[in-house]
């Protein structure tokens, strides 16, 4: 019994067996959160003690206790146990050896339950705090190559068939306003993180005379919990961050598909660095987008994360439940993919290499320019559905003699409208029609160039 878990062991008549303690222990993956258990448990001594519940000499012995204890952790030196079963039990008992009965009081008017949800919540602040940043950095990244590529014309897609022209630095501001509403969303989750559940002890508060407000403002909290059954039990704020996660590992999924496309052959429209690639086992020749794979395939695991913790959460009865322990390892793991995602992408679009040549050629592809031909006779007076007609009847003219609309004399363009004239050549260049798109939103160099100001702007 010498090992048993004190904080409960006087009601049972038996240890618990090797195979439980290895199933019910949450040590190995929640000892990531011992930082942020060391700073709530210091909050709240310093609480107790402002309340009248702990003397200014057991305060001291705790912060001196905390502080060894944290170098301890910092320098890999500390003895974790399974026996002890998670991070703040480890913590306490540790305490306790060093200072003794101050260790012993620091659990005053508190849980474990409200304990484990405040430094999940510590934790995942800290977590949207970096993630924040490093959405950054890859927003700066997709700015270089939208400014550097303002006037590069590349084939705009629907149905991944050639559409419009449209630039590639206007492509990749695309996938800047995604991150900048994903920032923006993961500001907004931080609000509803940022709720102090310590008070609520084990669900029903607590009958001490504690100080929550103080304890909150400390801790960098805006507010507190406001019923202590929520506090304890929901994980609604984990499911709102993985989700809000899945989103951007989404957006970025999709950029991922259009660069292993791209990077093909077939389009030969970018290369990515070779530090972001790597070879095969038996055919020399070959070079693989593996990152962009990877972050496709990590958004399905994200996914799942999102998946498993909505369902943790929906047959649970009020208050905690010891379901709730696994949380921990999908919102540990969605941090951690989210954050090495980020990173690695901010770098890997800096090391991309556009070919402007292949692009331009793709362009010429697939009558791109077509409808600039109907807007040009809606502009003459033509209805657009006539417009729409006869420019239908010019394409398959022009499929049939293998050339581009803007490849077609004056007179056989005349064959399909006679409002057509020698001005039309000038609108069927891709030059011609980037620049007619000159609005916010819009294709045009200008107007990329524009955005990329309010972008860099916007950023600071």
């Amino acid at each position: 019994m010498e090992e048993q878990n004190k904080t409960w062991s006087g009601r049972f008549s038996e240890p618990v067996s090797e195979l439980v303690k290895r199933y019910t222990a949450s040590v190995a993956f929640d000892q990531r959160m011992a930082e942020f258990d060391i700073q709530g448990s210091l909050a709240h001594a310093a609480m107790l003690n402002a309340v009248g519940l702990l003397s200014a000499d057991d305060l001291a012995a705790i912060r001196k206790g905390m502080e060894q204890i944290q170098a301890e952790i910092r320098s890999g030196q500390f003895e974790w146990s399974v026996d002890l079963e998670d991070v703040h039990m480890n913590i306490e008992r540790r305490l306790t050896g060093l200072v003794g009965d101050a260790g012993k009081r620091l659990h005053t008017a508190r849980s474990r339950n409200d304990q484990v949800a405040t430094d999940v919540r510590l934790y995942l602040r800290a977590a949207i705090d970096d993630l924040l940043g490093r959405v950054r950095e890859l927003q700066l990244s997709l700015l270089d190559q939208a400014e550097a590529n303002a006037d590069t014309v590349m084939p705009g897609f629907t149905h991944l068939q050639v559409a419009q022209p449209v630039t590639f630095g206007h492509h990749m501001l695309a996938y800047y306003e995604m991150l900048k509403r994903d920032a923006e969303r993961l500001a907004d989750c931080r609000k509803r993180v940022n709720r102090l559940p310590l008070g609520a002890a084990a669900l029903a508060g607590t009958s001490y005379p504690i100080d929550r407000e103080r304890v909150a403002k400390e801790l960098g909290f805006d507010g507190v919990c406001e019923n202590s059954l929520d506090a304890v039990s929901d994980r609604d704020f984990a499911i709102e961050f993985t989700a809000c996660a899945a989103l951007v590992m989404t957006h970025l999924s999709r950029l991922s598909e259009e660069l292993i496309l791209w990077m093909s052959p077939r389009f030969g429209f970018i290369d990515i660095a070779d530090r972001f690639c790597t070879g095969s086992s038996i055919m020399p020749q070959k070079k693989n987008p593996d990152v962009p794979e990877l972050v496709r395939g990590k958004t399905g695991r994200v996914n799942g994360h999102l998946v498993a913790l909505l369902t943790l959460m929906k047959s649970q009865p009020l208050a905690y439940n010891k379901d709730n322990q696994e949380d921990k390892e999908p919102l540990f793991d969605t941090v951690d993919t989210l954050r090495d995602t980020l990173t690695i992408y901010a770098d890997m679009m800096r090391g991309i290499t556009v070919k402007q040549d292949a692009m331009r050629a793709a362009a010429f592809q697939g009558f791109a320019t077509a409808t600039d031909l109907a807007d040009y006779l809606v502009k003459k007076g033509l209805p657009f559905r006539d417009a729409h007609e006869a420019v239908a009847l010019a394409v398959r003219f022009a499929e049939g003699k293998g050339c581009d609309l803007s490849e077609l004399s004056l007179e056989e363009l005349r064959k399909f409208s006679d409002l057509i004239g020698d001005d039309i050549f000038a609108v069927l260049t891709l030059e011609g029609s980037l620049a007619a798109r000159n609005h916010i939103g819009g294709t045009a160099p200008e107007q990329v160039r524009a955005a990329v100001a309010r972008a860099r702007a916007a950023l600071g």
